[in-house]
């Protein structure tokens, strides 16, 4: 008997066809299509072409959505692209977006899994390496789509009363984010610049990454360890005055000077947004 689908209905179908993650034979014959309309009734809704059966005609469609659920990726990860390769990142794209389809209205949310999904692949060379990499560039893309935020100057921070330090709060900028590398992503990132590309090899290597963004551009700036951890507790809310007893009670951690240049270059950066004194927020 021939199915009776309103256009709703047939658009509902259509739609949960061409989004399945799985080959076309399993996206018709998936719960939600079978619902709507079995199978051996897809000639009643889909006529065959001269050349293509009706299973590959809606087949078409299927696979121009798995084509661009990876380009998307591509996107969000060119050098992860370029170090795969065209054939094995595509592939590798395919089976990411089976494993984590898109479930937003936008895809600037697709590849938000894939760092820790390629630490489930099987026999997947380089796999610390890659995933580092892959956080980096994500970290690239969500500094960029942040929202915009005020930028808190060096006049501003100068101009805080001494007695209030202590209790202070510095707000970090929507578009920042704080990374521990163990391999030399970083490095093999600022080698896609180059016309060559003449990569380094993947090699263990411990970085500590600032990513953030200044006029529509996106910036990475390596710290040292030290540096980088007062910027986390800051970042993770403790008051300047805590940071500050911490990094000093810490091996490694210079003097006043070199304390006092590393807040000038991150407001340079931009990497604050307002200050928060006691009493306020």
């Amino acid at each position: 008997m021939a199915p009776e689908l309103a256009l709703g209905g047939l658009q509902s179908w259509m739609q949960s066809v061409i989004v399945h993650p799985g080959p076309i034979d399993e996206a018709l014959a998936g719960r939600e299509a079978r619902a709507l309309l079995p199978p051996e009734l897809l000639e009643h809704v889909l006529l065959p072409s001269a050349t293509l059966a009706a299973g590959e005609r809606i087949g078409i469609y299927h696979e121009m959505y798995l084509l661009r659920m990876a380009e998307a990726l591509e996107k969000d990860y060119p050098a992860l692209a370029h170090f795969f390769g065209e054939t094995r990142f595509a592939a590798l794209a395919r089976d990411y977006v089976r494993a984590h389809p898109s479930r937003s209205y936008t895809l600037n949310l697709l590849g938000r899994s894939l760092a820790d999904w390629l630490g489930e692949v099987d026999e997947l060379k380089h796999r610390g390496f890659c995933q580092d990499l892959a956080r980096l560039e994500w970290a690239v893309t969500e500094a960029f789509d942040a929202e915009e935020t005020p930028r808190l100057t060096a006049h501003e921070l100068e101009a805080v009363p001494p007695e209030a330090w202590d209790e202070l709060r510095l707000v970090p900028s929507a578009a920042l984010r704080l990374l521990e590398l163990r391999w030399n992503a970083n490095e093999w990132l600022d080698s896609t610049k180059d016309d060559d590309h003449d990569h380094p090899k993947p090699r263990r290597r411990d970085a500590w990454v600032a990513v953030f963004r200044q006029s529509y551009a996106v910036y990475r700036r390596e710290l040292s360890h030290s540096a980088f951890r007062l910027l986390n507790d800051l970042v993770s809310g403790r008051s300047l005055g805590e940071a500050l007893a911490a990094a000093l009670h810490r091996r490694g951690t210079p003097g006043p000077e070199a304390l006092t240049r590393w807040f000038q270059d991150w407001a340079a950066d931009g990497l604050f947004s307002r200050i928060d004194q006691p009493g306020e927020g």
